[in-house]
C-alpha cells in the first residue's frame, strides 16, 4: 500500500529535469576544473609531452599525470591523437599514453568518492571570488579549479536526489535485477550512455549514486563500469575524422585496448566481484569509493596485463589500418584544433609544421634548379603544384596562429612566440616564392630561346649547394634549438654572398669577352639573385634561435 502511494506521488518531470540539470552542471564543472588545471600547468604540459615519452612505460606515466591534470581521459586521447598524427610521438609511445590515461581518469571517481557535498557551495563561492575579485592570472586559474571542483559535488547532490524516487519504481528494480544476471546488457548500457554524454566520469558518477542508493548490486554495476571505458573511446573516434593513418591507428588501439580489457574481466567477473567486496570490507569503503576502487583496479590491472603486448597491439592496428603513400599530400600534418585551448602544445605543433614546410621548400628549390638544367616540363608541373601546396600550408599556419592569438589562456611569452612564428612562416613562404621565381625565369629563358653557358650551370649548382646546406642547418637548428647549427647558417650566409659577388664579377667578364649572350646575361643576374634572397630569409629564421626566443 505504501509502495502504491509512493508510485502515485513520483514526479517524473522533476526527476528528469533535476537529473539533466545536475548532469549538465557536472559536465561543465569537470571541463572548467580541467581548463583551470591546464592553464595553471602552462608550458610544463608541452615540456612533459615532448621530453618524457621516450618509451611506452614513460608514456603510461605521462598519460596518468596529464589525465589527472586535465581531468579527462578523452581530452588526453584527443591531444595524443594530434601528436601522433603530427609525428611527434610514435604509435607505440602513444599507446602507452592511452593506457596511462585510463588509469589517470580514475582519480576523478576517487575524488567523487569523498563525501564533501556539504562544502560544495562554499567552495563554489571561493572559486567565484578568485575569478571576479582579482585580475591576477594565477588566482583566476585557482578560481576555475575551485569553482569546477565545487560544481562537481553540487551536481552530484542534484543527481543523487533525483534518483531516490526510482527505488520505488518496479520497472527500474526489474532492470537492475536483470543487470545482475546479464553482464553483456550492463556493458551495452555503460557503453551507450558514455557514448551519448562523451564523458566516462559523468556516467561513472551516476553509477556511484545508483549503487549508493542500493538500486543495483555490485555484480550488476561492474559490467556497466567496463562499458563506460569502451564508450569513452567515442571521443577519440570523432577526433580522427579526416585525420591521417597514424591517428586512425591510435584511435583503433584505444578501442581495442578497452574492449580486450572488458572481455578479460567479464570472463573473471565473479572472482573480481568477490575481490572488490573483500576490499570494501577490509578498507571500510563507502559505496561511492567502492565503485572508484573497482574502476581503478580494473584500469590498472588491464594496463599491467596488456602493457607487455604493446608491440602486438601495434602490429594488429597497423595490419587493420593500412597506410596509403601513393600520392603526396600538401596538407598540414601537425596542426590540431583540439590543441588550441592548450597554447603551449599548439605552438610546439606550429614549430613542427614550419619545419615540415621548410623541408618542402628545400625540395622545391632542388627541383627548380633541376628544371633550369633540363627544361623537363614534368619538373615545372611538380614545382607549380608544390608551390600551391606550400602557400596553402602557409595560410593554414597563419590562420591557426591567428585563432590561437585570441585565446584567453595565452601568456605574454606565448603571445610573443606567435609573432615570431608568423615572421618565420613568412620567411619560409618567401623562400618558396624564390624557388618558384627560378621556374619563371627559366620559362622566360625558354620563351625567348636564350641559352646559358656551362659556366652558368656550374655556378648555379655551387649557389644551390650553399643554399641547401643553409636550409638543412636551419632545420636542424629549429628542431633542437641548436645554436651551433644557427651559427653555421650565418657563416654560410656570408659565404653565399661572397660566392654570388664572385659569380657576378666572372659573369660580367664573360659578357665582356662575348663568351655568353648579352640578353641571357642580364636575366642570369636576376636568376642568381634568388639565391641571396633565399639566404637572407634563411638567416632570419635562425636569428630567433640565437636570441633564445624560440
Amino acid at each position: 500500500m505504501k509502495s502504491d502511494i509512493m508510485l502515485n506521488t513520483i514526479n517524473y518531470q522533476q526527476i528528469i529535469f533535476t537529473f539533466l540539470g545536475g548532469l549538465g552542471l557536472f559536465l561543465f564543472s569537470i571541463k572548467y576544473m580541467g581548463d583551470g588545471l591546464q592553464l595553471a600547468a602552462g608550458d610544463r604540459l608541452r615540456h612533459i609531452l615532448d621530453k618524457y615519452t621516450t618509451s611506452p612505460f614513460l608514456g603510461v606515466l605521462v598519460g596518468i599525470f596529464v589525465t589527472a591534470l586535465i581531468q579527462s581521459s578523452s581530452g588526453t586521447s584527443v591531444i595524443t591523437i594530434g601528436l601522433v598524427g603530427a609525428g611527434l610521438l610514435s604509435l607505440r609511445q602513444a599507446i602507452g599514453i592511452i593506457m596511462g590515461a585510463n588509469i589517470g581518469t580514475t582519480i576523478t571517481t576517487f575524488i567523487i568518492g569523498f563525501n564533501i557535498t556539504h562544502y560544495a557551495l562554499p567552495i563554489i563561492f571561493i572559486g567565484a571570488a578568485c575569478l571576479f575579485f582579482t585580475k591576477i592570472k594565477a588566482i583566476n586559474n585557482l578560481g576555475r579549479i575551485l569553482f569546477g571542483f565545487g560544481g562537481i559535488f553540487f551536481a552530484l547532490t542534484l543527481m543523487s536526489g533525483s534518483m531516490q524516487p526510482l527505488k520505488h519504481l518496479p520497472e527500474f528494480k526489474e532492470l537492475m535485477v536483470k543487470l545482475s544476471y546479464s553482464p553483456l546488457l550492463g556493458v551495452f548500457i555503460g557503453t551507450a550512455v558514455t557514448m551519448l554524454v562523451q564523458a566516462s566520469s559523468a556516467t561513472i558518477s551516476i553509477l556511484q549514486n545508483i549503487y549508493q542508493e542500493n538500486l543495483v548490486t555490485l555484480k550488476g554495476a561492474l559490467p556497466i563500469l567496463f562499458g563506460d571505458n569502451i564508450g569513452t573511446t567515442i571521443t577519440a573516434i570523432i577526433a580522427i575524422i579526416g585525420s591521417n593513418t597514424a591517428a586512425k591507428r591510435l584511435a583503433a588501439s584505444h578501442v581495442l585496448f578497452n574492449v580486450i580489457g572488458t572481455i578479460i574481466f567479464l570472463i573473471f567477473l565473479t572472482p573480481f566481484t568477490i575481490f572488490i567486496e573483500k576490499m570494501q570490507y577490509f578498507l571500510h569503503l563507502n559505496p561511492k569509493m567502492t565503485i572508484a576502487f573497482a574502476h581503478g583496479s580494473f584500469n590498472t590491472a588491464t594496463t599491467i596485463l596488456l602493457f607487455p603486448f604493446i608491440g602486438i597491439l601495434e602490429f594488429i592496428v597497423v595490419k587493420m589500418i593500412r597506410g596509403n603513400g601513393k600520392e603526396k599530400e600538401y596538407k598540414t600534418k601537425y596542426l590540431d584544433n583540439a590543441l588550441l585551448n592548450t597554447p603551449s602544445i599548439a605552438l610546439g605543433q606550429v614549430k613542427q609544421e614550419i619545419i615540415l614546410m621548410t623541408e618542402l621548400v628545400l625540395e622545391n628549390l632542388n627541383t627548380s634548379v633541376e628544371y633550369f638544367h633540363t627544361h623537363n616540363e614534368k619538373l615545372e608541373e611538380e614545382v607549380e603544384k608544390s608551390e600551391e601546396g606550400i602557400n596553402s600550408i602557409d595560410q593554414e599556419i597563419s590562420n591557426y596562429l591567428t585563432v590561437l592569438s585570441t585565446k584567453e589562456s595565452l601568456s605574454s611569452k606565448e603571445g610573443e612566440e606567435i609573432g615570431l612564428y608568423l615572421d618565420m612562416c613568412r620567411d619560409v613562404e618567401r623562400i618558396g616564392d624564390h624557388a618558384h621565381g627560378i621556374i619563371k625565369d627559366v620559362n622566360y629563358e625558354i620563351k625567348k630561346k636564350m641559352k646559358f653557358s656551362q659556366f652558368a650551370h656550374n655556378e648555379v649548382n655551387s649557389l644551390l649547394s650553399i643554399s641547401q646546406k643553409m636550409i638543412e642547418n636551419a632545420i636542424e637548428a629549429l628542431k633542437t634549438s641548436n645554436k651551433d647549427k644557427a651559427i653555421e647558417v650565418l657563416d654560410l650566409h656570408n659565404k653565399l654572398y661572397a660566392k654570388e659577388k664572385k659569380i657576378r664579377k666572372d659573369h660580367i667578364e664573360r659578357m665582356r669577352n662575348q663568351e655568353c649572350e648579352l640578353r641571357a646575361g642580364l636575366y642570369y643576374i636576376d636568376l642568381i639573385s634568388h639565391f641571396t634572397r633565399i639566404g637572407d630569409h634563411t638567416r632570419n629564421m635562425v636569428e630567433k634561435v640565437l636570441e633564445n626566443r624560440i
